[in-house]
């Protein structure tokens, strides 16, 4: 049986972390940095990335910067090659990345649907389909998908393109996770409900304040215990998933909402 420390080890571990520079991605790669693994911090905002990476770097942490178009399949080949060619393999996938901008489905276009599937779900497929190879050849991995409580019931109007994604991320999840099972390549998925982040902000830039309060009013009530999460509550359940804490564990979601759902 494993100590606590050598089960929370990921030292000499290589994890890539998808829009990991800012809100739940940082979280997530802030822990796995800290738990030893080296952390490609793959994402388009590249001054964000430069700074997540420095951060973490000027902490005595291990990270890459990575400027990444999670929805192109060229570029995600290059990001695969680089980590093999330059750190030798890949043991940690997190597919973090997503959008999701609120149109109601009476004014949304048929390029706006198709951005947030591309983002969302496309990137998940890439990613996972090319990764996954590196896995089998070194004899396993972990691989994390961020959904959302979206994907069990929606949060809101004007989510339709978004819910749609997350639904199929979950359920990409699980049949992945029943393919690449006799690799040993762990498939999970992580569902965060409200969490404080940069994204969620500038969602409600523009919106009268008074608005925004009221929305805010209205959302909270809804969760048991009366408050947003924070970016590293979501960090620290991807590094139990990425460790040997979840050493039986494929196929799973893990909700992580305040209680939220229970309303």
């Amino acid at each position: 049986m494993k100590n606590i420390d050598d089960l929370l080890n990921l030292e000499g571990k290589v994890a890539i972390v998808t829009g990991g520079a800012k809100g739940i991605g940082y979280g997530i790669s802030y822990r796995l940095a800290e738990a030893g693994a080296k952390v490609v911090i793959a994402d388009m905002d590249e001054e964000a990335t430069q700074k997540a990476t420095q951060e973490l770097v000027d902490r005595g942490w291990s990270a890459e910067v990575y400027r990444l178009d999670v929805s192109n399949e060229e570029e995600v080949t290059r990001l695969v090659n680089y980590c093999q060619e330059k750190l030798g393999s890949i043991d940690i996938l997190v597919n973090n990345a997503g959008i999701y901008p609120a149109v109601p489905v009476a004014q949304m276009s048929a390029e706006q649907f198709d951005k947030v599937i591309s983002v969302n779900l496309r990137s998940v497929f890439l990613t996972t389909k090319y990764v996954a190879e590196v896995m089998k050849n070194h004899g396993g991995g972990k691989i994390i998908n961020i959904t959302s409580i979206d994907a069990l019931h929606p949060s809101s109007i004007g989510l339709a393109h978004y819910d749609a994604s997350k639904h199929a991320v979950w359920g990409f999840t699980k049949n992945s996770a029943l393919e690449l099972a006799e690799h040993k390549i762990w498939v999970n998925a992580i569902a965060p409900g409200g969490i404080a982040t940069p994204g969620a902000a500038e969602a409600g830039q523009g919106m009268p304040a008074e608005q925004i309060e009221a929305q805010t009013k209205t959302f909270m009530a809804k969760i048991p215990m009366r408050r947003i999460g924070e970016p590293d509550e979501i960090g620290t359940v991807a590094l139990f998933l990425a460790s040997d804490m979840s050493s039986y564990m494929t196929g799973e979601q893990i909700v992580v909402d305040g209680g939220a759902l229970l309303a």
